[in-house]
């Protein structure tokens, strides 16, 4: 047991988790000299029930159990809208309960083990022990799709401003987003206490005239990264039309879904009319939500062509969403999204 290639004698010495043996969360027979009879009964994944943490930490796995990484609430709620009442009801046994909730997060997902995400997995983090944060191994996994390869500046262009400055995931993102705080929210937007901009960068503050003025006359009216996202982030395509993922460069402006008053950078969201037909869910409100949603690319830099340029938007109008441009067989509210610049007297 002791000289496995999992585990060893050192680990289990110094890690508090592991006082009263491997039995204590993966149950089996610790006393069973066969592999497979100590095997019996085991259980692989002890966290993916919280109760079995709430042993020792309860008051963590009291808001875990409702928050947004353990539930999938957010993935759920962003496409209901779109479903018959009769139709939300077969999402829900057939759909959701066995394909979405798979992507939930178990304790031991961010502090053990890797999920497996499309077959991958990072397995063990360090040998088995208790890891308290990594978001390189962690956070990276499951939003290495578009997040952190943008925010890291693998996915091509230049790293995030935030990145270069040696900041990693929860410099921003604190632990009430992950660990929850005890509400059980719909979506991450309906959260309050979400990384804003200008918690760090409030208005007035500004070193040149030029930035104030700018930040004064936009405000309530564009996001942030709409004009210092960097450059093209990933957006998504046939992923969910049974086809396999498709994923293009793309940098796109538009209206807010959720306030049609402010204009920010967009990200397509590719659910397609015949998604769920095989489960035989036809979507009879698909034209009740767009395609693309408001986004905040992780590749935030000080300057770029917008910063430098009013005439990259007022003039070029670069980037902005046109119905030349919007997806084959969308969703007919893309069309509420497009945004025309109007000039500017200069």
């Amino acid at each position: 047991m002791y000289k496995g290639l999992v585990v060893d004698k050192g680990i289990m010495d110094r890690d508090p988790h592991f006082s009263e043996g491997c039995i204590s969360c993966h149950k089996g027979d610790e006393k069973a000299q066969d592999r497979k009879v100590a095997h019996k009964g085991m259980i692989k994944r002890p966290s993916d029930d919280v109760k079995t943490c709430a042993l020792c930490h309860e008051d963590i796995t009291k808001t875990y159990a409702t928050a947004l990484h353990y539930t999938s609430a957010g993935q759920k709620h962003g496409v209901m809208g779109r479903f018959s009442k009769e139709e939300l009801k077969t999402f829900d046994a057939k759909v959701f309960e066995q394909s979405c909730r798979s992507c939930h997060a178990s304790c031991g997902d961010c502090h053990v083990k890797g999920p497996v995400i499309s077959g991958i997995s990072t397995g063990l983090l360090k040998g088995h022990r208790f890891v308290k944060r990594d978001e390189g191994k962690t956070c990276a996994l499951c939003h290495g799709g578009r997040v952190y390869p943008e925010f890291t500046g693998e996915y091509g262009g230049t790293p995030d401003v935030h990145y270069q400055k040696g900041m990693v995931c929860m410099d921003c993102h604190k632990k009430t987003e992950f660990h929850g705080d005890g509400n059980a929210y719909t979506s991450r937007q309906a959260r309050k206490d979400r990384p804003s901009c200008i918690n760090c960068h409030p208005a007035g503050q500004e070193k040149t005239e030029k930035a104030k003025s700018a930040h004064a006359t936009h405000a309530g009216k564009m996001s942030c990264a709409s004009c210092h996202a960097s450059g093209q982030y990933r957006n998504c395509y046939d992923c969910h039309a049974g086809k396999g993922a498709t994923s293009k460069p793309a940098f796109i402006l538009g209206r807010n879904p959720r306030d049609k008053k402010m204009i920010t950078t967009l990200r397509v969201i590719p659910t397609v009319r015949d998604t769920f037909l095989s489960a035989g869910i036809k979507m009879e409100n698909f034209d009740l939500l767009p395609n693309y949603w408001d986004t905040v690319p992780h590749n935030i830099k000080k300057r770029t062509e917008r910063t430098r340029s009013c005439d990259v938007c007022h003039v070029e109008k670069e980037g902005f969403l046109t119905k030349e441009k919007l997806i084959k067989d969308g969703s007919r509210a893309n069309e509420g999204l497009i945004y025309t610049p109007k000039p500017i007297k200069k």
